[in-house]
């Protein structure tokens, strides 16, 4: 609960920030009275509140207002983002333009744009990157890495593993976009299934059917998952039994071997003072040891007991240049990283969106990991 009321504060914070920063920009550029003012800020303070909003509908059993209300607070909040950023650039330019007249005292007026100007030109790319942000978030990629490795029996010759993460099935993301998800998933033919985390964003009654069309996906060793932080906050117990429903093994805090051929192990992603060394280093390291683990932060004292590590929770930012603060938090934000000799983190740009259901510069995807043995040279 402790970390809940941090994150909505936090994040409230922020996102009225951003509001207010819109606010002065449609100040500077648009010639409205006092009534205007008012209006558009009464608009805004609706929106900052709509992530709560529609969490609380959505739990008052007021399902398709809430529907309607998340769609409209969460293509705001995809917009705004984007007019934040855009606007961004112009302001560093014009204030690129004042130091330079400062230090050469020449005339820049020409190229000077006006708040009037730039507000209007933010507008017409923020709503031309939108249009565009909402197809690549429908548009899901297949990665495939393969990796050879001497830890897998010489019988098995190649495992493959395909992951799902941060579907958030909810009010916005329902049957349609797990349908194309899944469709990837069942084209590969996974030996094993794993989801890292985010798989539940809400208690909406149409995701219900869901677990059944992740439950029908064959694969031969299995489905395991872990949480990740949206199973809190759409409520722990619900998003545990929908994930179990769906067919798969949670790992909380575990460690198991499948059938002598590879281990997975798996932590919650507020899964408290779990040693996650203690964890990896009671399983065979002669054999291949997955880890599963929503946030893609390696423990370093956990380096050297486990082959792969597969995240997700960052989304590669989800719009750009968000992905540039992600790359700052992560060590990596999307895609492979070799930490140690024979060890790699995967991290997921993730399968579905969070809130706007806009993508720019980070398309959703599927993982395929094809183990592939080789011999080990000595």
């Amino acid at each position: 609960m402790k970390g809940i009321v941090i994150f909505l504060t936090v994040f409230l914070s922020l996102y009225s920030g951003l509001h207010i920063y819109a606010w002065i920009k449609f100040r500077l550029a648009a010639d409205t009275g006092p009534a205007a003012g008012i209006a558009l800020a009464l608009f805004l303070i609706i929106m900052i509140l709509s992530p709560v909003g529609v969490r609380l509908l959505e739990r008052g059993g007021f399902e398709t207002l809430a529907r309607l209300a998340a769609y409209v607070g969460f293509i705001w909040m995809g917009l705004l983002f984007l007019f934040v950023a855009v606007s961004t650039l112009f302001d560093t330019y014009r204030l690129v333009l004042f130091l330079g007249r400062l230090i050469s005292d020449a005339d820049l007026s020409v190229i000077i744009l006006s708040h009037r100007s730039s507000f209007f030109i933010s507008l017409v790319l923020v709503i031309a990157v939108g249009i565009y942000g909402v197809f690549e978030a429908n548009h899901i990629r297949t990665e495939r890495i393969i990796i050879h490795t001497s830890k897998i029996p010489e019988s098995v010759r190649r495992l493959k593993i395909a992951q799902i993460s941060d579907v958030h099935l909810g009010l916005i993301v329902g049957k349609n976009r797990l349908r194309r998800i899944l469709e990837k998933v069942k084209k590969e033919r996974p030996d094993i299934l794993i989801s890292t985390g985010d798989l539940v964003d809400g208690q909406s009654d149409g995701i219900a059917s869901c677990a059944a069309m992740i439950r029908d996906i064959p694969t031969r060793y299995g489905k395991y998952a872990v949480t990740g932080n949206h199973e809190y906050y759409a409520g722990l117990e619900y998003s545990i039994s929908f994930t179990e429903k769906a067919g798969f093994k949670m790992l909380h805090g575990e460690g198991i071997d499948i059938d002598g051929i590879i281990n997975i192990a798996g932590v919650d992603d507020m899964g408290g003072d779990i040693s996650e060394k203690d964890l990896l280093s009671a399983l065979d390291r002669k054999k291949f040891t997955l880890f599963l683990k929503h946030r893609p932060l390696p423990d370093l004292d956990a380096l050297g007991y486990f082959d792969l590590q597969t995240s997700g929770h960052t989304h590669k930012g989800q719009i750009f240049p968000f992905s540039l603060l992600t790359r700052l938090q992560y060590p990596v934000s999307a895609g492979l990283l070799k930490i140690e000799p024979h060890a790699y983190l995967y991290v997921s740009r993730g399968s579905g969106t969070w809130g706007p259901p806009i993508r720019f510069l980070a398309p959703p995807e599927v993982t395929i990991f094809e183990l592939v043995y080789q011999r080990e040279t000595q």
